[in-house]
């Protein structure tokens, strides 16, 4: 499991960082808190700050059923496809919104997969309890 708590704490340092570049974006757009509009590059910063705050809450608990239920390596791996994901969504949105779907799709899929996992293990791991 100490992969997947890595893999989560990898997810949680970038949000980190995402959350620093909106403050930078804060300053240098100036943007005072505590709005969160009126510049347009600041709120793509702003946008995909709260949108992998989205994803990190289906992420977290789904990684970690999938690697108990399923496969620690299959959990860390699609993890780290997440987080690659998620740094391309912050590039590509930051850039132009239109550029934020293969970024998007990157930490969609991952995230998907590791909730429906997480489902399916759960449920079998009941089924065969008994």
């Amino acid at each position: 499991m100490a992969l997947v708590h890595l893999t989560i704490a990898i997810a949680l340092l970038e949000f980190f960082f995402f959350g620093w570049a909106v403050g930078r974006a804060r300053d240098k757009y100036q943007v005072k808190a505590p709005a969160t509009s009126g510049n347009p590059v600041f709120e793509r910063y702003y946008r995909v700050h709260m949108n992998t705050l989205e994803q990190l809450i289906i992420f977290i608990p789904s990684v970690l059923i999938f690697a108990r239920y399923i496969n620690v390596y299959v959990a860390a791996g699609l993890g780290a496809l997440f987080i690659i994901g998620r740094a391309v969504y912050f590039r590509g949105y930051v850039a132009a919104p239109e550029k934020r779907h293969v970024g998007f799709t990157l930490s969609a899929i991952p995230n998907v997969a590791l909730l429906l996992g997480a489902i399916f293990g759960a449920i079998r791991a009941l089924l065969t309890a008994g």
